[in-house]
């Protein structure tokens, strides 16, 4: 059997500090690829389990260095990554409905492979749970793709967004500029809602078609109906207000926790 030295990993603390630290190692089984870890993101999530003996981070990009013999989709060499979710069943109604994330037997960061982070050298990942990161993207920027580009996708799809239908983003953080970037190359006609004026610019050059600033606008005075709402802001917006300008059959769809 090949043991993975999984190198020097930063892990949370009861003080809220990282602390680097050496790794463990792991046993190298059938569909487990090895990634040596060129660079993370850092997600809101990451914050929440600074204070665990665990291992941070999860939106990992890096270079394949090592396979296990039963590894078909990448080779070594190959720019990869992956995310919240490190391993699913893929036999239960919720995996053949495309709902892995809901998996009773999930394999995810933060309650399972707590020595597994994208906040070290190395990391040992399940070949079903990585992908390769394409050409066109430098890995420098790849990193938030893993859980803030997979979190806004996945809602676009689930919620069955299509080209020219008309969508809403409240907030334009993280996770809201990734979806006007989404929105607007699908071909959505996209309104981004905000408190101010400050981000309309920004959401503009992003691919936006329309902003409305909630604060100069409280009524929402001639804003068009949309058919679905992506809420990429932790605060709890005013819903009667928004509830308004839905369309029959309209989707809200809330993105974050607070």
């Amino acid at each position: 059997m090949t043991t993975v030295d999984l190198g020097t990993v930063f892990k949370g603390s009861p003080s809220g500090r990282l602390i680097e630290t050496k790794g463990g190692s792991r046993t190298l089984r059938a569909n487990d690829v090895v990634i040596d870890i060129a660079y993370s993101g850092v997600c809101g999530t990451d914050l929440h389990y600074r204070k665990a003996d665990m291992v941070l981070g999860h939106e990992g990009v890096g270079v394949v260095s090592q396979v296990g013999p039963e590894v078909k989709a990448v080779k070594v060499g190959d720019r990869v990554g992956w995310g919240y979710n490190h391993k699913s069943c893929g036999y239960c109604n919720e995996c053949w409905d495309g709902f892995d994330t809901l998996c009773p037997e999930r394999t995810m960061y933060g309650v399972a492979d707590l020595d597994i982070g994208s906040f070290g050298d190395r990391a040992v990942i399940d070949a079903d749970y990585v992908h390769k990161i394409p050409d066109a993207i430098d890995l420098r920027d790849a990193g938030p793709f893993q859980c803030g580009g997979a979190t806004v996708y996945s809602a676009m799809v689930h919620s069955g967004i299509q080209p020219n239908q008309r969508v809403g983003v409240l907030g334009l953080g993280g996770l809201g500029h990734l979806a006007v970037q989404y929105l607007a190359k699908m071909g959505c006609d996209v309104v981004v809602f905000s408190g101010t004026n400050s981000k309309r610019e920004q959401a503009m050059q992003l691919g936006a078609h329309e902003f409305v600033a909630s604060k100069e606008n409280p009524k929402f005075e001639n804003v068009k109906p949309i058919r679905h709402l992506l809420v990429t802001t932790s605060f709890q917006p005013d819903w009667p207000l928004y509830f308004n300008i839905m369309e029959p059959n309209g989707h809200i769809v809330p993105l974050t926790l607070r």
